[in-house]
């Protein structure tokens, strides 16, 4: 790319990216949301994975063969000519510049529990705005720094995460059954199952994160698909135990009504004083997410623009060789979506929000995998992949629920006058 250098992010640096993109504010959250569900959420958790590895295999195969910028935009547009490759890329930066409101509300929900006077309102709304504007700015000033950034918050949000699955493990080899929680016994069903699948994929949104900056990334066509591969494993592995954990040894009722739960579910055993330093962790790792998804808002219109389905000013750089316009413009839309769904508690407006910014971005994953048939027909394990990853997807969209998907196919609709107006302006 004109004005910045290539090969800035290494292969830690991108692992991080991935890792550090997928587990934030999802593990920390999400149990609350799913307590409901009972073993379904253990089954969706399940599913999900599944899930998420046939997406990071058909990631890796593409980005091996296409180490482009613009991951989902690039295998589209490849695909399926210039008219896809912009809904998809749209799409996708929908889910990602609305998906970064979530994942502010997320850092504030954690650090409310040690400063409860953010926990709401004005305080709260502000405190979000000024964690989104830091990592702009930190952004705008280069990928080197970020990656700086994404490396440190990874591997800090994976302390408490291990002190979790350690004290889970410790506990069951102590007192074995007598350490399982009572709980109320919650029917199996599909559409339980789906919903929690859908939720839980959440966690997952980051899982093509290495391919969006491949143009940054050195020896792309080995790194990613190496990274994209690894740091899903990794977080399935993760997720599943911190997951089972709470489900298991922790009471329903509370982990719902809980604003930090996996800080709650030390603080139980270690004392609430140790619930207040994962809190701060857990600030720490949605802190990290957000960073590595903002890096994301701001180059896939850059890659659009460059690739002409996508207003040319997005295209320019800083001196720094940063999207610094598209920085900006993704940093106002965020703080947007997050000023206009500022009410209630902080959790209700986590799932709301993450519900309908995935809903707009599965257009990215289903194209993906159908792009990957196009392309890659004589590759077979990637085809039966993509099939079962596109299922996947379409799957999702129903757990997500009628509501969640009207508001997404709006925001996608959004994005049409832009398309046509780009397009007119083209001979």
């Amino acid at each position: 790319m004109a004005g910045a250098k290539t090969g800035q992010l290494g292969f830690w640096t991108a692992l991080a990216l991935v890792v550090g993109n997928m587990i934030g504010s999802g593990i920390y959250l999400l149990p609350a949301t799913l307590a409901p569900l009972g073993a379904n959420a253990l089954i969706g958790w399940g599913v999900t994975i599944a899930g998420a590895m046939c997406l990071a295999f058909v990631f890796a195969r593409l980005s091996a063969k296409l180490p482009l910028a613009g991951g989902p935009y690039a295998y589209a547009n490849a695909a399926f000519g210039a008219t896809t490759g912009f809904f998809v890329a749209w799409s996708y930066w929908v889910l990602v510049w609305a998906g970064n409101g979530a994942i502010a509300i997320a850092v504030v929900s954690a650090l409310s529990l040690v400063f409860p006077v953010i926990g709401s309102g004005i305080a709260s709304a502000a405190s979000a705005l000024a964690i989104v504007w830091l990592l702009v700015v930190i952004n705008i000033r280069g990928v080197a720094l970020a990656g700086r950034v994404q490396v440190v918050t990874t591997v800090l949000k994976l302390v408490p995460l291990a002190g979790v699955i350690l004290l889970a493990a410790w506990l069951l080899l102590r007192d074995g059954t007598a350490a399982v929680a009572p709980a109320t016994p919650v029917p199996l069903g599909a559409g339980a199952i789906a919903g929690a699948a859908a939720l839980t994929f959440w966690g997952f949104l980051g899982v093509e994160s290495a391919t969006v900056p491949a143009d940054k990334v050195a020896n792309a066509a080995s790194v990613v698909p190496r990274v994209t591969l690894i740091g899903t494993a990794l977080t399935g592995v993760v997720y599943f135990c911190v997951a089972a954990a709470v489900a298991l040894l922790m009471p329903a009722d509370v982990t719902a009504t809980s604003p930090a739960p996996v800080a709650a579910f030390l603080g139980a055993t270690l004392g609430t004083g140790m619930a207040e330093v994962v809190a701060l962790f857990a600030a720490i790792s949605a802190f990290g997410a957000l960073n590595g998804f903002i890096l994301l808002q701001g180059e896939m219109p850059w890659a659009m623009a460059r690739g002409g389905v996508f207003p040319a000013w997005f295209g320019k750089e800083s001196r720094r060789g940063t999207p610094a316009r598209a920085h900006l413009v993704s940093g106002v839309l965020v703080s947007v979506v997050m000023l206009l769904n500022y009410t209630g508690s902080t959790g209700q407006l986590f799932q709301d929000v993450a519900t309908i910014s995935l809903a707009a971005g599965m257009a990215a994953y289903l194209a993906s995998a159908l792009a990957a048939i196009r392309l890659l027909p004589g590759d077979r394990p990637l085809v039966v992949a993509s099939v079962v990853a596109a299922g996947f997807v379409l799957w999702m969209v129903w757990g997500l629920g009628l509501k969640a998907d009207l508001w997404g196919l709006g925001l996608m609709l959004l994005g049409l006058p832009v398309y046509l107006w780009v397009r007119k302006g083209k001979p």
